[in-house]
């Protein structure tokens, strides 16, 4: 499969001035930028920002950012699914995961990371993924955003809907250990029926190996 990556961006406003949304960014263009210190939701900043640099370098690798003149605060990665992830199992080539959105607290609720999923859709090859999110309440920055679990939900999937993902059901165990817990999924106009075949199987994984076991019997 051929990741091919088109630039794209747009500029929105906020209360601390204009912000630049763009992408797909290569990690040679990510170093020209300052990486805002509180960008931290899943490790510091520097190691962070080394882990960005490296997503936007591998072929389906995918990095969009928002940015003021020269420092990035807010971005949003796409990925293979980890290597020990259910959703790796059948080497998916047309199935790319949102593995993270952040954006920094001085900039919430001016829609940037609504924004940062509009740029990441712009690009018609797109419409060749399935794209996935796993959301886990417990990676919910409640405290930050004083908001209950279900307003948070309610938020996160109305930003999702920026980019077009929707709530899919599954029976993955870490999911529905919870009911705020879900999965966001979009599929592309171009995925073939036989991709989406096999997704449903992932996504019902343990039935598909319950009722193999029963067959087998």
């Amino acid at each position: 499969m051929n990741h091919s990556k088109t630039y794209h961006s747009l500029t929105r406003n906020s209360a601390n001035g204009p912000i630049k949304i763009e992408g797909p960014l290569s990690s040679l263009e990510l170093q020209n930028y300052h990486f805002h210190e509180q960008l931290t939701a899943f490790r510091p900043a520097d190691k962070q920002f080394e882990a960005v640099k490296s997503i936007a370098d591998f072929p389906e690798g995918r990095i969009i950012i928002a940015r003021t003149e020269e420092t990035i605060i807010g971005y949003v990665t796409y990925l293979h699914p980890d290597p020990l992830e259910r959703w790796s199992k059948f080497n998916m080539e047309d199935l790319i995961e949102l593995g993270a959105v952040e954006v920094i607290p001085a900039y919430r609720g001016a829609k940037i990371a609504s924004g940062l999923l509009q740029v990441s859709m712009m690009d018609d090859y797109m419409e060749n993924y399935i794209i996935i999110s796993t959301e886990y309440y417990w990676h919910w920055d409640l405290k930050g955003t004083q908001l209950s679990i279900w307003n948070y939900r309610k938020v996160m999937e109305k930003m999702m809907a920026a980019g077009g993902l929707l709530p899919a059901p599954t029976d993955d165990p870490e999911i529905i250990s919870h009911p705020a817990n879900c999965l966001m999924v979009r599929i592309g106009e171009h995925v073939p029926k036989e991709s989406i075949k096999q997704f449903d199987t992932l996504r019902f994984l343990q039935r598909h190996n319950y009722r193999n076991m029963r067959e087998g019997l």
